[in-house]
């Protein structure tokens, strides 16, 4: 491991040099990156994009109500031109003797804007006006059910009329009869109808231009603003998460975009102190890198000292040697992989069938528990098996029982013995392992970050790896090391292996 850490210090002695220019070059995303929002091309914006949607529903609206629009107008100036001619034809009455001029008669079709006026009176159809004969036959607009136009009729004038007459049939109003009918061209008509049409989408234009000014102000205002405001503050945090300038300073708006701002500062905070703890980590891998070496070759010396031990014929010796060189083996393959937790990986477990009670006591025996001051209790048989990596499983169970040991040993004003259980269950997934002790329980300040490492741990010398370790060696099984329950009187951990 001495030998991994030495490129690194080597390649960072050996790195070239840069020149000015390309340290400039470096520094110029980080200082472009917290303004490139404000140099958006506001073309490209939503702002812009939401203006153009707003004036083109707009202006769909107003295409719909257009042929509606011009219906009505072309029936009331068709009634317009029935009532003048109607009108016209009291004058019939009112001549001597009933009789009009051919002049009378063109000055009064022209000062109404037809060509000639039928009634239909007692059932007989009778011209009161009449023009020359007509040499095309005219289309009929019949207005006596008094309803709405067809909107076809409009779009059939502008696309058609311009040459055409149009026979008109209508309730009279001044006139006793059935029907009033009159026949004009439709050349007036088309052209009032152009006119009326060019004001109409000239209303359209001006009336999506200003509800798309409006609506595109109140985006600004309201939308726009706050999201630029949250995209700077992102770019300024990845451009440098130590930025002071980097943090989000919630509105207090109770809307989407306050919440947004209110997640935006939790998740900064969340991951200054992820980097913080990264940067802690990465110096204990370097720290460790460095004495990895020196720690191998004591380790190695205190394994080749046991050897010789091996050669006393002490009973005293013979008896504790086993254990002296197990605790010797297992240093030196932690040392060997001591940066592992570092690189945020662990080696993949050899699974196998491991007897649980014969687990538990080697790891209790090496975490301080005895008979006389702190006993392990259980119930599992001998022949209880679960599936997992045997190493793995011991810096498991040592990591939880020490915990249990240490919680028990630092209570003041304690008198009753301290105890450890353990018992064994099996659902048809997990075999769940619970290691219940009668301690004072967990703070409710540390359960929030029990397992994380640097900051779970209880004590003031305690690192806080000791759980984080276990849970990532369960999880790594495809199990779960969990708290279950925290009280004065004990707490309780839940360890689920998979049974396959």
């Amino acid at each position: 491991m001495a030998q991994a850490a030495a490129p690194t210090e080597a390649s960072q002695s050996q790195a070239p040099e840069l020149s000015s220019s390309e340290r400039q070059a470096a520094k110029e995303p980080e200082s472009r990156a917290p303004n490139s929002g404000r140099r958006l091309i506001w073309l490209q914006g939503l702002s812009f994009r939401l203006l153009l949607l707003t004036m083109a529903m707009v202006v769909v609206a107003n295409l719909l109500i257009l042929p509606p629009s011009l219906a009505a107008d072309e029936q009331a100036w068709l009634l317009d031109r029935l009532r003048a001619a109607e009108l016209a034809t009291l004058v019939e009455e009112a001549a001597p003797g009933g009789v009009v001029t051919d002049h009378m008669r063109n000055d009064l079709l022209a000062n109404a804007g037809v060509v000639s006026v039928a009634f239909q009176i007692r059932g007989e159809r009778r011209l009161i006006l009449q023009a020359p004969r007509l040499a095309r036959t005219p289309y009929l607009l019949d207005l006596r059910d008094g309803g709405p136009l067809s909107w076809e009729a409009p779009l059939e004038t502008l696309t058609r009329g311009g040459d055409r007459m149009v026979r008109v049939m209508a309730r009279p109003r001044f006139r006793s009869g059935a029907f009033v009918e009159v026949v004009l061209p439709d050349a007036p008509l088309r052209k009032e109808l152009l006119v009326q049409l060019g004001r109409l989408v000239l209303g359209a234009l001006l009336t999506s231009i200003l509800a798309g000014a409006v609506v595109y102000g109140s985006l600004i205002l309201f939308l726009v603003r706050p999201m630029q405001r949250i995209t700077r503050a992102m770019e300024r945090f990845g451009a440098d998460p130590t930025d002071p300038r980097a943090s989000i300073q919630p509105s207090g708006r109770q809307d989407e975009i306050g919440r947004a701002e209110a997640e935006l500062e939790r998740m900064q905070a969340d991951l200054r102190a992820a980097l913080a703890s990264r940067a802690r980590l990465a110096a204990l891998g370097e720290a460790v890198a460095k004495i990895n070496h020196d720690l191998r070759n004591m380790l190695t010396s205190a394994q080749m000292a046991s050897e010789r031990l091996s050669g006393s014929g002490d009973p005293v010796v013979a008896q504790t040697l086993p254990r002296l060189e197990r605790a010797l083996d297992r240093a030196i393959r932690l040392a060997a992989n001591v940066l592992a937790f570092g690189k945020s990986e662990e080696p993949p477990p050899d699974v196998r069938p491991v007897p649980l009670r014969a687990a538990l006591e080697e790891a209790a025996l090496d975490a301080g528990l005895n008979e006389e001051t702190i006993r392990i209790e259980t119930d599992i048989a001998s022949d209880q098996v679960v599936q997992a990596d045997p190493e793995q499983l011991y810096r498991i169970l040592a990591n939880l029982l020490r915990n249990a040991r240490e919680a028990i040993e630092g209570q003041t004003g304690r008198t009753a013995p301290g105890r450890v259980l353990a018992s064994l269950r099996e659902d048809p997934i997990f075999s769940i392992l619970e290691i219940a002790d009668n301690g004072p329980g967990l703070p409710e300040k540390t359960r929030e970050r029990l397992f994380q490492p640097f900051s779970g741990s209880t004590r003031a010398e305690g690192a806080g790896l000791g759980l984080a370790i276990a849970r990532e060696l369960a999880k790594g099984h495809g199990g779960e090391l969990t708290l279950v329950r925290s009280a004065p009187d004990g707490a309780t951990f839940e360890l689920r292996l998979p049974r396959s």
